[in-house]
């Protein structure tokens, strides 16, 4: 059985609550029917509450965009794993590369929260990515390699089998550019390969890998047709529903 694609939407810090309550009721309309792909979307932590109302009694799950390694405590301005869970919270995004370059954070930080989310079985879509200097130099698989070496460490296969690696090329976030189909299908086989050098074949063969970076209705029916291109993690095109849906339902070949 083939692995099941996964298409996520990442709202970043878009719409008021108010915005995001309806378009999550108008994804879960033009959704009910969806069958055979797992949607996920990710609004902002004020809109978990509202969006999970609209979004309960259709095929759409629920993420956070991170989370806190600890479950309680004296950490301002944070928020955890069975905070999210109550929520229903059912995936968690980590490690993006805006949280990497504005927030610092690291891949220390960035296995933490996956370590904390897998114990609490939210499923980590755990994301890398190399900026444009990184592939102009030639270094994209050695930071990729390093970037999934730390975020998966200490982890066992059992827990590994739920992660979603979404491989973001930096340069193509936000900027209007995309990795061509071959280009991300060439990392997308890399990752899969590292995975089973870190675990074994069978987890690199049920892994599910994400491409990233300016997804849109476009392109997704080509990153779609490559072997190891198991979805998307979709930014500024989720926060329109028709557009997401267009994605949603991306052409298979």
């Amino acid at each position: 059985m083939g692995r099941k694609p996964v298409i996520a939407g990442n709202w970043k810090m878009h719409t008021l609550p108010s915005e995001g309550a309806r378009l999550a009721a108008d994804l879960a309309r033009l959704l009910k029917e969806v069958d055979g792909v797992d949607v996920v979307i990710a609004p902002p932590y004020t809109h978990l509450s509202p969006v999970e109302q609209r979004i309960k009694s259709s095929p759409v799950k629920l993420a956070a965009q991170n989370l806190n390694a600890n479950d309680f405590g004296a950490y301002t301005g944070e928020v955890s794993c069975p905070m999210l869970k109550e929520l229903g919270c059912e995936y968690v995004i980590i490690g993006h590369s805006e949280r990497r370059q504005y927030y610092g954070e690291t891949d220390q930080s960035v296995n933490e929260k996956v370590q904390a989310a897998v114990s609490h079985n939210l499923i980590p879509i755990l994301c890398v990515g190399e900026t444009l200097d990184e592939r102009e130099s030639g270094r994209t698989l050695d930071v990729i390699l390093s970037q999934l070496e730390g975020g998966l460490k200490g982890l066992s296969k059992e827990s590994a089998m739920i992660i979603i690696v979404a491989y973001e090329p930096v340069w193509a976030i936000g900027t209007g550019k995309t990795a061509t189909d071959e280009q991300a299908q060439e990392v997308h086989l890399f990752i899969r390969n590292s995975l089973s050098r870190l675990f074994d074949e069978g987890l690199s063969r049920a892994a599910r890998i994400l491409y990233g970076g300016s997804v849109k209705p476009e392109n997704i029916d080509g990153l779609m047709t490559q072997p190891d291109i198991d979805g998307a993690l979709v930014g500024g095109a989720s926060l329109k529903a028709e557009i997401f849906e267009r994605i949603v339902k991306f052409k298979k070949g």
